[in-house]
């Protein structure tokens, strides 16, 4: 039950109907699966005797770990132990019925276990096939194992918010954001897959369509707006760091962090400020907001036009740093509600920043769905994050909270039998 029921006729989901199998640990396939749950698919959870390991993965008491219920819900688990004949005799009579597989098992034990793309397709060639892999099913790494944080360093992504005193490279947050992103790539790409398929039964496409992502993939999507190379302004520096090792070494964390620096104290109309009371952001991002924000603190800015350019000089980088002084002290004297108020009466985006807990009883988080209250058998109530779709004005169900191990083992394989029978 969603923490704010919302009364209506709860029309069919636009996935309903749809099964999707969802051979995969951890973050990326889980949070794909239960995204396309949200939207109606019903998804069938394959998991081995031992359990998806993020249910062991920091436990609030044994097999039962905050991080699966976060991923798990709305969806059902089956149990089969790919390493036998009967294992693998059951899951092929799940892919002949499926319209959906995904996986983020290795290249050779996806083979092993009757998962990879030829094997899905000679069973069910309507079938769409997902594989999510760390750094794609090609080139000289593509049989390597590897979790987010290996994502992150290999791609860059976790220099992008270092800061001078930083003695090692961190997470930003600690957030997964090549797992998540990963996530959101599969549910993408099945969805795509099963337009094509959709397509196919008109004439006008193909289905069964075998899909890939990675993890590096999903790791330089989230930087694509720096992921660009202006060759004629950027090959020098980057022939320059050519030079050096190809990894990074404490002197480029400490440049890296120097020029987040240097970017920050000079971005008076995108960042954090603390008022009297608090901390909020303003958020401007074209020139009528920015000179909102003048308007309401009684400032100028003879930059406010491009704040982002970079400075001529050192003069003018004083000047800018002054600005950005000058916003600090009068942000600092009055409350933050009276700001945002002002500042959003004036056109220019402001919030108070929260902390994450602050957030189940939040009533706008409420009022759109996002979020839930389950209970798992002998745990109680557990608030977690509601479904992020809506669908025709409603915010689609949360029913289901993450299932114990094969909770639905028999009832899956009942269904495959009356299916065999008709």
């Amino acid at each position: 039950m969603s923490d704010v029921t919302h009364e209506h006729a709860t029309p069919p989901l636009p996935l309903a109907g749809i099964r999707v199998l969802e051979y995969a640990q951890y973050v990326a396939g889980p949070f794909a699966g239960m995204l396309l749950a949200d939207l109606g698919a019903d998804v069938v959870k394959v998991e081995p005797p031992s359990g998806d390991a993020w249910r062991r993965y920091e436990p609030f008491r044994k097999g039962q770990s905050r991080y699966f219920y976060a991923l798990n819900r709305n969806k059902r688990s089956i149990v089969l132990d790919l390493k036998t004949e009967q294992g693998r005799g059951d899951s092929e009579r799940l892919i002949a019925g499926a319209d959906a597989v995904v996986h983020n098992f290795p290249l050779q034990t996806a083979a092993a276990f009757g998962l990879d793309g030829a094997s899905v397709k000679a069973i069910n060639p309507r079938a769409v096939w997902c594989c999510v892999s760390a750094f794609g099913t090609d080139g000289p790494d593509a049989e390597l194992k590897a979790f987010d944080l290996v994502a992150q360093a290999l791609s860059g992504l976790l220099l992008a918010d270092v800061r001078p005193g930083d003695s090692v490279p961190r997470r930003a947050g600690g957030i997964a954001m090549a797992d998540f992103t990963a996530g959101l790539l599969v549910a993408l790409a099945v969805l795509a897959g099963l337009v094509a398929i959709g397509r196919a039964d008109t004439g006008a496409g193909e289905g069964g369509r075998a899909l890939e992502v990675s993890l590096l993939g999903a790791a330089l999507a989230v930087q694509t707006q720096r992921f660009v190379s202006v060759e004629a302004i950027d090959t020098p520096a980057r022939e320059a760091r050519a030079a050096g090792p190809p990894f990074a070494t404490a002197a480029d964390l400490d440049a890296h962090a120097s020029r987040t620096i240097a970017a920050d104290e000079l971005e008076p109309y995108y960042r954090a400020y603390r008022a009297a009371d608090g901390f909020f952001v303003v958020a401007c991002l074209n020139e009528a907001q920015r000179r909102a924000v003048l308007v309401v603190t009684g400032t100028t800015d003879k930059h406010v036009e491009n704040p982002q350019a970079p400075p001529a000089d050192e003069l003018e980088r004083a000047q800018r740093v002054a600005h950005v002084r000058r916003l600090e002290s009068v942000f600092a004297t009055l409350p933050l509600a009276v700001w945002i108020e002002r500042l959003r009466d004036a056109g220019a985006p402001a919030a108070e920043v929260r902390i994450l807990d602050q957030l189940y009883d939040d009533r706008q988080a409420q009022a759109n769905g996002l979020v839930a209250s389950l209970d798992p058998p002998g745990v109680g109530r557990v608030r977690q994050l509601g479904s992020v779709f809506k669908v025709d004005g409603h915010p689609t169900p949360v029913t289901r909270p993450a299932p114990a191990l094969g909770q639905h083992t028999a009832e899956i394989l009942d269904e495959l039998r009356a299916r065999s029978l008709r």
